[in-house]
């Protein structure tokens, strides 16, 4: 029997802008963050950047203290530097004309020890998620060196926390954590009939990860696809928010942050993700989300556009091929209340210096190609059409 769903706490209202000026090659970045945004651009841009001032504009309380906890000297701005975003970083702070603000307020290396509350309000779970879980187990905060950004060690500690727990066994399936619908849809997309859990090594009395197909295989992390070696991290993140079926958010964690969702993944597995993010988004959280996939784009355009025809949740619920269950339609009605914000980063007219631009309204018959194009996510799709469609018109000429 699940145990109660606790009382949503009170979660922030409308939207939030993250703003950040002259860091590193960030010239002129401005975030309208709603209730799922999304961040696209190509490598190199600084979507992940703009992502941990984000964690630090909300969590610097909690940042700095496990920094100082871990015995690094946070007292002093270039190594907090350092220490934030990864070694050699210090340099991408300009002293006088750096400037990065939360919905008003200024972030400083001065000020970061007293932002937010001691107890964590964003949960990042990075691109490189599948690296932390290199032998199958994760290592602890003071293990990670400076050259690893903070957020990277503090996802790792979450996971080396969950690890050690007693109930550290099956990992999935678990009706706990899932409605039944969605669980499905993650192992016949993900998993396919396996059992993710802690399995022990008798020739190292150690315990690692282990998918078990049956009762006598079990592969190690290391053996299984990168689909699934990528989702594995994230979905253990998630837990820490997935209370009891049908419960809304009650954690203290407003906040999900996640890079690259789909790396690894099938479209079809991207597509089991995406449902845990509007999961996520119906449940209360915030949800960002850093991307090089079409396929998410998609999600927001589509619930954009059945927003805009006042459609039912019942075309929400088959979009994802789901049951229209009394637990989805809760889902997906709340989920076509939300907003949802969508920016491309690019680099400014002859320079070198990155720049954002809101391309929410994901219109294709923009005239700004940024926005057509979904910040460059359709443009070779457009290009690759267009050569064909002329291949064929002059072979029948």
């Amino acid at each position: 029997m699940n145990p109660a769903p606790s009382a949503p706490q009170q979660k922030p209202k409308g939207i939030q802008m993250l703003s950040i000026r002259q860091f590193a090659h960030l010239a002129q970045v401005d975030l309208s963050l709603g209730d799922l945004t999304v961040l696209v651009g190509p490598q190199g841009v600084g979507k992940s950047l703009a992502l941990q001032w984000l964690k630090v504009a909300l969590d610097g309380k909690h940042v700095v203290a496990a920094l100082h906890s871990a015995g690094h000297p946070t007292d002093r701005p270039e190594a907090l530097m350092d220490l934030l975003f990864g070694s050699g970083m210090a340099s991408a702070w300009k002293e006088g004309l750096s400037q990065v603000s939360l919905h008003n307020q200024s972030i400083t290396l001065q000020n970061l020890s007293r932002i937010g509350a001691s107890a964590e309000q964003v949960l990042f779970i990075p691109a490189h998620r599948s690296l932390l879980l290199a032998d199958g187990w994760a290592l602890p905060f003071q293990k990670l060196g400076a050259e690893t950004p903070a957020v990277a060690r503090l996802f790792s500690q979450q996971l080396f926390d969950q690890f050690n727990t007693k109930n550290a066994g099956q990992l999935f399936p678990l009706e706990t954590k899932f409605a039944p619908e969605i669980q499905q849809k993650i192992d016949d997309a993900i998993f396919h009939g396996g059992r993710v859990g802690m399995e022990e090594d008798a020739r190292q009395h150690t315990k690692r990860l282990g998918l078990r197909h049956g009762t006598e295989v079990c592969l190690p992390y290391q053996t299984w696809t990168a689909g699934q070696r990528e989702f594995t991290p994230l979905m253990l993140g998630l837990y820490r928010l997935l209370l009891p079926q049908h419960s809304l958010a009650s954690s203290e964690i407003q906040w999900v942050v996640i890079e690259e969702p789909e790396m690894g993944l099938h479209p079809k597995a991207i597509t089991a993700v995406l449902l845990l993010v509007l999961n996520l988004v119906a449940r209360g959280h915030r949800v960002v989300l850093a991307t090089h996939s079409p396929h998410v784009l998609t999600l927001l355009w589509m619930m954009r556009r059945l927003q805009e025809c006042g459609s039912s949740w019942t075309l929400v619920c088959d979009a994802f091929d789901l049951p229209h269950s009394l637990a989805m339609r809760e889902m997906a009605e709340t989920a076509l209340t939300k907003n949802f914000k969508a920016h491309a980063f690019q680099f400014m007219r002859d320079s070198s210096q990155i720049e954002s631009i809101d391309i929410s309204s994901l219109d294709p018959d923009a005239q700004d190609m940024v926005t057509a194009e979904w910040g460059g996510l359709t443009e070779y799709a457009s290009r690759f059409g267009a050569a064909v469609r002329q291949a064929v018109n002059e072979s029948a000429t």
